[in-house]
């Protein structure tokens, strides 16, 4: 469910009141234009800014017998305007509105998530570097390989976001796009100072080229961000979600006081926000191919993207917002069991140190391939018996050959395999 916090802020950029308010703007800015182009009369001027107004329900009682928005809202202004109405949207066509306010929309809802993705970073800078001697192990296929740290973890994810951030910023940018040239774009009807004028006071600019609306690829641009910054989050939340694991245990989202884990067993304690997380981005991925869809409309245009982006530019917007918000509480509440990592690191019995012991007997002069057949020798037997791994190690007569018991300890230091971790988090940024 989303919440009213979302509502109230991401809810209000995307609700019809507030989409006919820009609506309106642009036409009092076009007749402002008009009025300087020496259009419209300077009385005129003044009696539409003062007077008009619109009443949402009364602009929705109109659609039902025009079964046309744009129109029905002309129509409810002008009843306000009197004989200035006749000045009203003079030259301009339906998607001169309707593109023009829906840019100005993603625009806002960009700033939203962009503060969003801001207040993440803060969080993953923070956590990052609390945690970034904090020894695990790293998982490749799910199997453990080699020892890495909780923060270096963190710091994927903080890198990966400071993409996204840029990513916004640029989509945000594309989005700033308005379009006022009239039926099918070719100024026809309308001077093109009118376009420039009213894209400058809501600050966008006016679009290079156009038909009778703004080209949908910049949509699509824009979804398709939405839909990435949401598909780090399932990452996040999945990789949350595996170290939560029973036989795991290794971090827990946040679990609080009165929450119930399941209804038929008292002891659970389920990620369920990072699965919610984790479903909603898929309905993120599948509005982008909604989006690309709506890139080819016939000719100069037609209206067979107009109703597919009333769901998915809003719902796609809405619901980014939605997930930033519940998982920022999640990283910053997030429970780490540093004891349990370390007891993770003995569970292959010493088989995640072996690509050094490769390395050592390598550097004694073996191929690669001699090398390795020795050690994975070794490995399976680890595998298939309760041996430890640097007993077998040590019992072998073929790594005896190369390796004394100290070169042999020696490979086991955990210390070793994250001793760049300082120069990999300047890297970052952290």
């Amino acid at each position: 469910m989303i919440d009213r916090y979302t509502l109230s802020k991401m809810g209000n950029v995307w609700s019809d009141q507030h989409k006919m308010e820009i609506m309106l703007k642009i036409e009092i800015l076009a007749c402002e234009s008009m009025c300087k182009l020496g259009m419209i009369p300077k009385d005129a001027l003044e009696k539409i800014k003062k007077n008009a107004k619109f009443d949402l329900d009364e602009v929705r009682r109109i659609e039902e017998k025009t079964k046309h928005d744009v129109v029905a809202f002309i129509v409810n202004v002008g009843q306000n305007l009197g004989p200035e109405a006749r000045y009203l949207h003079m030259g301009l066509t339906s998607s001169d509105l309707l593109d023009t306010s829906l840019s100005v929309q993603c625009v806002e809802a960009s700033d939203i998530i962009i503060n969003d993705v801001k207040k993440l970073l803060n969080v993953l800078k923070l956590k990052a570097k609390k945690y970034k001697d904090t020894i695990c192990v790293a998982r490749t296929h799910g199997v453990h390989a080699e020892p890495t740290t909780f923060g270096l973890k963190l710091a994927v994810w903080y890198d990966e976001m400071m993409r996204h951030l840029a990513r916004l910023e640029q989509a945000q940018a594309m989005m700033r796009v308005g379009k006022l040239s009239g039926a099918v774009g070719t100024y026809a009807n309308i001077d093109p100072h009118v376009e420039e004028y009213v894209c400058e006071k809501l600050g966008l600019k006016p679009a290079n080229v156009a038909t009778q609306v703004i080209q949908r690829d910049i949509h699509a641009q824009f979804v398709q961000t939405l839909a990435l910054v949401g598909s780090s989050l399932n990452k996040f939340a999945t990789e949350i979600r595996l170290l939560q694991k029973t036989e795991v245990l290794e971090v827990e989202e946040p679990f609080f006081k009165g929450q119930i884990g399941s209804s038929a067993m008292p002891h659970k304690r389920n990620p369920i926000t990072c699965e919610r997380i984790s479903g909603l981005s898929r309905l993120l991925r599948a509005n982008v191919q909604v989006a690309l869809e709506d890139v080819t409309l016939w000719h100069e245009r037609d209206i067979s993207h107009s109703s597919a982006e009333r769901v998915i530019l809003p719902d796609s917007a809405i619901t980014l917002d939605y997930m930033l918000n519940k998982f920022v509480p999640i990283l910053e509440g997030l429970l780490v069991y540093p004891k349990h990592m370390i007891d993770s690191l003995s569970k292959t019995k010493g088989l995640i140190y072996s690509q050094r012991v490769l390395l050592e007997l390598m550097k004694k002069g073996l191929t690669r391939d001699a090398a390795y057949e020795i050690i994975q020798s070794c490995a399976m037997q680890v595998w298939q018996e309760t041996s430890d791994f640097k007993e077998v190690l040590c019992r072998d007569r073929k790594v005896r050959k190369y390796l004394k018991t100290s070169d042999i300890e020696a490979c086991f230091d955990v210390k070793y395999y994250i001793r760049h971790r300082d120069k990999i988090f300047k890297k970052v940024g952290l």
